[in-house]
């Protein structure tokens, strides 16, 4: 696959490869093996809740994919990034039913995790900004550009309205993919469930009036595009 990578709106048609994706993607993330340590049941129980995720943001953010569903991104956009029971329902409980056909020992470590996630978003986030809550590419297809581009569009537009944009991420090798992908670290913790690290991380808009890149912003963009991701 070469590095000019297509990238459209998830829609139906794309769904089951796009939700196959990002299951295999995270299939071995270091959160998820914390809530879910038996790896067979991580795979059959997590794919319901990537489905209501990607469903979840084409509602209220944007799910975006390629042609052939090698991946996904997942944003949740400025204004929306505080889940409401109304938001939920609006949404079919696809997330809720998800999570509630969770073990219950698992489920108790999601939601004691969810919830030191969330309170750590809301102490480092302040203002409107577009919240990245999946980004998953197909294992074997990774580190050819698909994870870059599949950002693009919504970097873009933050940096064209002036939007910051957020994420957290359990994987330290992702760190330097986000970092090279105009992320900073703003806040390094422990979860409470297995001790994991987490990393909370912002982008803020670029300004319209810095011009065209320079030549370090160009190397950087470039190795991005070589580097695959999880989320």
């Amino acid at each position: 696959m070469s590095e000019e990578v297509e990238v459209v709106p998830l829609r139906a048609v794309h769904l089951d490869r796009a939700v196959d994706a990002v299951a295999r993607a995270f299939l071995d993330d270091p959160m998820w093996s914390c809530v879910l340590p038996d790896r067979g049941v991580r795979d059959v129980a997590l794919r319901p809740m990537w489905r209501a995720l990607v469903g979840f943001a084409r509602v209220y953010g944007e799910a975006l994919t390629t042609p052939g569903g090698e991946g996904a991104a997942c944003w949740i956009r400025p204004g929306k990034t505080r889940t409401t029971l109304w938001m939920v329902l609006r949404t079919g409980l696809g997330l809720p039913r998800a999570i509630v056909r969770l073990p219950r020992d698992a489920r108790e470590r999601f939601f004691t995790m969810m919830r030191f996630i969330d309170e750590r978003h809301r102490l480092v986030m302040s203002g409107p900004h577009w919240y990245l809550w999946v980004l998953g590419v197909a294992p074997e297809v990774q580190r050819r550009g698909i994870g870059r581009a599949l950002l693009r569009p919504i970097l873009d537009r933050a940096d064209a309205t002036g939007v910051s944009c957020y994420l957290e991420t359990q994987t330290e090798g992702n760190v330097a993919f986000y970092r090279e992908c105009g992320f900073d670290v703003i806040d390094e913790q422990n979860e409470p469930v297995c001790g994991l690290p987490i990393w909370f991380m912002r982008r803020i808009a670029r300004s319209l009036e810095q011009g065209s890149e320079t030549a370090t912003d160009r190397s950087s963009a470039r190795s991005c595009v070589r580097r695959g991701v999880r989320g």
